[in-house]
């Protein structure tokens, strides 16, 4: 706007220079640079008007944003517990930002702009907001939410007030169109037009809402509602000619179905247009949905009976000498397979610190490959982490003496500490942490043999989700913080315990650290002497 009001103030000087070189000896003449005045004055306060409405509008942003930083800022890992303040942070700094730097760029602010184009090399990228987006999603179906809850941040354990605007829930809507997820793209077009009913302002439509809403109720092989939304679409925007296309297309496979398109009645045709849609996606296995069960808390397994069986002990192993004077709190979680947590296993100091050395070295998690045996990531287990060797900090070194002094088993064979950290929908699907058979080379270079137990550290407390789930018996055991469980991932004769399987759920509301220690077989042959049956 700048450039352009410089350039007609240039081009009207000249003509200017030109006019008074022909018409100086002429006041009739002259009289028409009155008139080219006039339009100077007019462009000039034309451009101010449009300088100004954009200063308004950048400052507007401004304090809105130092009100949402200072918010953000006073309690980072709660705030972004929140998974919808996750999504939208991603969708801020991917999409918002980048309008506010073309406002801004109009103007000609080379200094803000500069700054902000050095930090946009570190800002979320377009797959950064996916994630996020999908993240939402997982959660959505984890934890059977609806659309309208998540858009309204009503959930359980959240500290922080967040909400979506309808633009929020059409950018989701639109992330799982374009992901082929036709499931979650109904649940959140139909949510925008809620909103947008609700007399929400929005520079979306309600005919693009409808136009996704359409076709997505069409792919999931309702032909019935699908023609009624389309009919909808072109009652709202008549010169729509797609939808009109789609309209012929639709009715034209019902009439070779041996259907008819008979019009609803009023009342049923409302009830259509605002049912949420239960299908769920075909690539859905009953094992998730017991898993999933699990992490909202249905399905546990512990009887009375069973519950009978548990008890809370001091632990000293044996007398070990460090345990004799400050003996471990020892609970049963599980009676078989044993599952135990030992109470007050680490300091706040001492999780403070194994954070503040894993920050910088985190990286998206990996998974081995059961039949290559390479490490690599995997959209079923989403957190980053880092490993920790004894030499990295006394505290390390440390926590693992007081590992093996615990349980009473070797930490010369095993891993290294490993930290990890799970954000908005983290999560880490049902697995195995031992070898089977069938990946006889899955920890071949290690030298050390398989898995043989396995200690979990809980390192921050969760408001809502991030239980770690047993889905074969049934048990569910929910993080707390400065706690560890304990379990045995192969029977005394060798053989994977295969009841072990087990998923960490995915956090609803707040930031899951852990820290775990695989033991492995090597070294234990003393420690634990092999069994004389296969279950042993």
């Amino acid at each position: 706007m700048r450039h352009w009001a410089l350039f007609l103030l240039l081009a009207i000087g000249c003509n200017i220079w030109q006019i008074e070189a022909e018409f100086f000896t002429s006041i009739g003449q002259m009289t028409d640079l009155i008139y080219v005045e006039k339009d100077l004055v007019k462009s000039l306060k034309e451009y101010i008007k449009a300088e100004e409405s954009k200063l308004t509008e950048i400052k507007s942003w401004a304090e809105k944003m130092d009100q949402l930083t200072h918010i953000s800022t006073s309690d980072p890992e709660g705030y972004l517990g929140h998974p919808v303040n996750a999504y939208k942070l991603m969708k801020r700094l991917n999409t918002d930002w980048l309008k506010l730097e073309n406002l801004v760029l109009q103007q000609t602010s080379d200094a803000f702009i500069a700054n902000l184009s050095i930090q946009r090399e570190n800002f979320p990228t377009d797959e950064d907001e996916s994630g996020a987006a999908k993240a939402l999603m997982r959660l959505q179906d984890t934890y059977r939410l609806d659309s309208e809850s998540i858009s309204k941040g009503k959930l359980p354990g959240a500290q922080h007030a967040a909400f979506l605007t309808v633009e929020d829930c059409f950018e989701l809507g639109k992330i799982a169109y374009n992901d082929g997820d036709y499931y979650h793209t109904v649940l959140w077009m139909q949510q925008t037009l809620r909103q947008l009913e609700e007399g929400e302002p929005s520079v979306v439509t309600q005919a693009e809402a409808l136009d996704y809403l359409s076709y997505s109720v069409y792919q999931m092989g309702d032909m019935h509602r699908a023609i009624e939304l389309t009919k909808r679409l072109i009652a709202v925007d008549p010169t729509h000619l797609r939808a009109k296309s789609n309209l012929h297309y639709f009715k034209k496979l019902l009439l070779e179905e041996g259907q008819s398109d008979q019009r609803m009645d009023e009342e049923f045709y409302q009830s259509q247009s605002k049912k949420e849609v239960d299908m769920r996606p075909d690539n859905y296995i009953s094992e998730r949905d017991s898993y999933e069960a699990l992490c909202r808390g249905e399905g546990i397994k512990m009887t009375t009976r069973r519950q009978s069986r548990l008890f809370c002990r001091y632990h000293n192993n044996n007398n070990h000498p460090r345990l004799i004077i400050a003996p471990i709190k020892e609970e049963d979680e599980w009676d078989s397979p044993h599952i135990v947590r030992y109470h007050e296993m680490l300091s706040d100091a001492e999780i403070e610190k194994i954070k503040e050395i894993a920050k910088p070295m985190l990286a998206r998690a990996t998974v081995r490959n059961s039949v290559t045996g390479i490490l690599e990531t995997a959209n079923y287990r989403i957190s980053k982490s880092a490993w920790l060797a004894d030499d990295e900090d006394p505290v390390v070194n440390r926590v693992n003496k007081r590992i093996a002094d615990i349980t009473g088993l070797e930490m010369e064979t095993a891993e290294l500490l490993q930290v990890a950290n799970y954000g908005v929908g983290g999560q880490y699907e049902p697995h195995f942490d031992f070898s089977r058979k069938e990946e006889p080379d899955a920890f071949r270079e290690l030298g050390t043999g398989n898995r043989l137990a396995t200690l979990l550290n809980y390192m921050s407390d969760v408001p809502a989700g991030g239980a770690t789930v047993f889905p074969d018996f049934g048990a569910a055991i929910y993080p707390k913080k400065g706690t560890s469980v304990f379990w045995y991932n192969l029977f005394k004769s060798g053989e994977g315990d295969y009841r072990t399987r087990h998923a960490a759920c995915p956090v609803l509301v707040g930031s899951k650290w852990v820290s775990n220690k695989w033991i492995h077989e090597r070294g234990q042959e003393f420690k634990r002497p092999c069994g004389l049956t296969e279950v042993d």
